[in-house]
């Protein structure tokens, strides 16, 4: 089954976003589990979920993918700023296991000038102080496209984090098509090739979900500007292959394309669905 569906709001709830991905010919969405650019939460409702969990198995669609806040950063230089990432990391997965959320996506973070290796030592600290062996949750670390002193820029970075993790059975990997464009991995010339590096270090086993987008800057630019699937530098035609590629083709995949209605974002699943081979 193809899995694909795109970013919507809750905050009409979780059922009423079901409603809408499935009108639109989705099988599954992503959201943030709080608002994007601060810290403010909507709670779930005990009804709304219940609500939605029936509509899910009603109609076939797939549990989605919870986003964290990007304002949250594990590998901060200020000590505070770690410790309100590990506050909401703690508050979003207690949350996230009440109601069953299989995936909860989340940007590394910057390391804010104190270097990678210090980046990625805070990072894996915070992770490991937050999860333990009952987590049912299982935590996506997402690839980035390289801009300032984001960490996760490359597979061996994502696999450095990776390896100080304690329960690393908690924890996977997302691929965004266009953080990766972005940092230097052809996927629109050598998709085969970029997944066998990818499984080499990291192990296509953690791969566990795809953000799908196409790039507004070129290759290797380390510009992280989406854009509307077809109307990028990565183009079609290599959407087409990724969506159909033996190794990814069962994962669940979600646009993150900047649609501004439900209908833009229609025509993308339209397209895909119609170029995606059973």
């Amino acid at each position: 089954m193809f899995k694909i569906g795109c970013h919507l709001s809750i905050s009409k709830g979780l059922y009423n976003a079901s409603k809408e991905i499935d009108s639109i010919g989705g099988n599954t969405f992503q959201f943030f589990s709080r608002n994007p650019q601060g810290f403010k939460q909507k709670e779930y409702d005990d009804i709304d979920y219940q609500k939605f969990v029936e509509f899910n198995k009603e109609n076939n669609i797939y549990m989605p993918l919870c986003h964290a806040p990007y304002t949250l950063n594990c590998c901060s230089k200020d000590e505070r700023v770690r410790e309100l990432a590990k506050m909401i990391l703690i508050s979003d997965l207690e949350r996230l296991n009440k109601y069953n959320n299989p995936y909860y996506n989340l940007h590394p973070g910057a390391h804010t000038g104190q270097g990678v290796e210090i980046g990625i030592d805070l990072i894996a600290k915070t992770l490991n102080d937050v999860v333990n062996e009952d987590e049912k949750t299982i935590i996506l670390l997402e690839l980035m496209a390289g801009k300032g002193s984001d960490i996760g820029r490359s597979f061996q970075e994502i696999k450095a984090i990776l390896d100080k993790l304690i329960y690393k059975d908690k924890f996977g990997v997302c691929l965004d098509t266009c953080h990766v464009y972005s940092a230097g991995y052809d996927i629109k010339n050598n998709l085969d090739g970029v997944l066998l590096e990818f499984d080499n270090i990291i192990g296509l086993d953690k791969l566990k979900a795809i953000h799908l987008n196409d790039s507004k800057m070129p290759f290797n630019s380390n510009k992280d500007r989406h854009a509307k699937l077809g109307e990028g530098e990565i183009g079609l035609e290599a959407f087409y292959k990724i969506i159909n590629h033996p190794k990814l083709k069962k994962l669940p995949m979600y646009l993150e394309t900047p649609c501004d209605t439900l209908e833009e974002y229609q025509k993308e699943i339209t397209l895909l669905k119609a170029h995606y081979n059973d």
